[in-house]
């Protein structure tokens, strides 16, 4: 008989765990900018040396020990019709308030762990959303992507870039400029 022993954690998996809870902690209380790799293994009672071993750098640790909720509305009370200006409103509301998001993409823009992170916040939170209004949801992929590329392209320009004529618009306008092109890109039939 083959029975197989439950599995024991390994000494790497509690290092690990150890430095994300630190991390989570000093993210939250320092923000980006002003944490350290140093305080982080501190706060976790190791070396630094194994933070970097780990994550490779803070910008690794910081995509792997921040989760992000993009508190999207539930896909069945999105109205196909106005999915555009509802994801515009809700992204631009979410930059607004959230520094985090900020910071997940410069880290996202540098960094693999960090695009990986990216990458699956689309695949988990937003293509549930686009599948819901697209006319066809095998195009989901694509046109939700298209319209991540409206959103993440304002979101560098006004809040990592920090271009005047970006951060000069009020939400208003930038609603009504993005919401149609978003809308197209969810709703309009292929232009193929």
């Amino acid at each position: 008989m083959n029975e197989s022993k439950p599995r024991t954690p390994r000494r790497s998996d509690a290092t690990r765990t150890a430095i994300l809870e630190a991390a989570r902690e000093r993210f939250a209380a320092d923000g980006y900018d002003r944490a350290t790799i140093r305080a982080i293994a501190r706060d976790a009672n190791i070396d630094p040396s194994m933070v970097m071993r780990y994550y490779g750098n803070k910008e690794g640790l910081f995509a792997a020990a921040v989760a992000i909720d993009l508190e999207l509305p539930d896909p069945a009370a999105v109205s196909r019709d106005t999915a555009g200006q509802a994801l515009v409103t809700h992204f631009l509301t979410m930059w607004e308030k959230n520094e985090v998001l900020t910071a997940l993409l410069r880290v996202g823009a540098t960094n693999e762990a960090g695009a990986e992170r990216m990458q699956g916040i689309f695949a988990d939170q937003l293509l549930p959303l686009a599948r819901r209004v697209c006319p066809d949801p095998e195009q989901a992929p694509a046109r939700a992507a298209l319209a991540s590329s409206q959103l993440l392209g304002l979101a560098l320009t006004r809040y990592v870039l920090r271009f005047p004529p970006a951060v000069a618009l009020s939400p208003e306008e930038i609603v009504a400029w993005l919401a149609p092109t978003v809308q197209r890109y969810l709703t309009a039939p292929h232009p193929a």
